[in-house]
């Protein structure tokens, strides 16, 4: 496995070099990252389509995760076997890493 290059960007590191590179000012990077929370927020709440791309890196979708019945698991400390307690289905989002992605990666 290759070795890692230091530790991650944090915000303000990754909004100074954005806007190093695009010219913009650190504000306006800002507002451009709100703007595509928001759109992100509109389109996998429940009123919205369910899925968004950002083309090339990442899929974006609103997925239901279905409920689960009560059932026996062995607890992995003692072996002893428990009762795991049924859950209801729940909308969660997932994303799906795009092609361009992981070719950036390998």
């Amino acid at each position: 496995m290759p070795k890692q290059a230091g530790k991650p960007l944090s915000k303000t590191e990754l909004y100074a070099k954005i806007a190093e590179a695009t010219e913009l000012t650190k504000k306006q990077v800002e507002a451009v990252f709100e703007a595509f929370k928001k759109e992100i927020e509109e389109a996998v709440s429940p009123k919205g389509p369910g899925v968004i791309q950002l083309p090339g890196l990442v899929k974006i979708m609103r997925v239901v995760r279905p409920a689960t019945k009560r059932r026996q698991v062995r607890n992995p400390a003692t072996g002893e076997m428990v009762w795991a307690e049924a859950k209801p289905a729940k909308t969660v989002p997932k994303a799906r890493v795009l092609k361009g992605l992981k070719d950036m990666v390998s």
